[in-house]
């Protein structure tokens, strides 16, 4: 089956047949496992583990978090694709997903203040969780309408910490 993966900045045609996946021309191969109970999952990639954890947010748009980064991906296969390119859809502007506490813990450092203009990839939040600081980042180009969390503040799994607005 043929996907294409958009992430910030980008799209990636991505193969898969069985354990063999082709990522932008280069064979890979690829098993993916679930932790029972858990949002994470074991990819292993050529012989190379690595935990990821992956919530959906529906309509093919996925929420990947891999040491403390996340990053908002869409997964399309080549139907969806094509029916919303005949839609029109392809060309729709999005700015990033509300920034939302990807596990409980406690907010460190608030980077970002309402009315800044933020690039794909900055830092807007620390979190510690675990005893590990996570640096939380903007999953796409815009501009903070608010942040609802203060440093000091501990914050449940889903809370909202950082809403965003498409920049012009």
């Amino acid at each position: 089956m043929k996907y294409v993966v958009s992430v910030p900045g980008r799209e990636i045609e991505v193969e898969v047949r069985g354990e063999e996946v082709t990522v932008a021309g280069r064979a890979h191969r690829a098993t993916l496992s679930g932790v029972p109970g858990t949002p994470v999952r074991l990819l292993l990639l050529d012989d190379v583990p690595m935990a990821l954890a992956v919530e959906a947010q529906g309509e093919g748009r996925w929420l990947l978090t891999h040491r403390g980064e996340r990053t908002e991906l869409e997964v399309l296969d080549e139907r969806a694709r094509h029916l919303r390119e005949l839609a029109g859809a392809a060309d729709v502007a999005r700015g990033p997903a509300a920034l939302r506490a990807p596990m409980p813990g406690l907010v460190v450092r608030v980077d970002v203040e309402p009315g800044q203009p933020v690039a794909a990839g900055a830092g807007a939040v620390v979190l510690e969780a675990m005893k590990m600081e996570n640096e939380l980042r903007v999953t796409g180009a815009g501009v903070v309408r608010s942040v609802r969390v203060r440093p000091g503040e501990a914050v449940e799994k889903g809370q909202l910490l950082v809403d965003f607005e498409t920049g012009s």
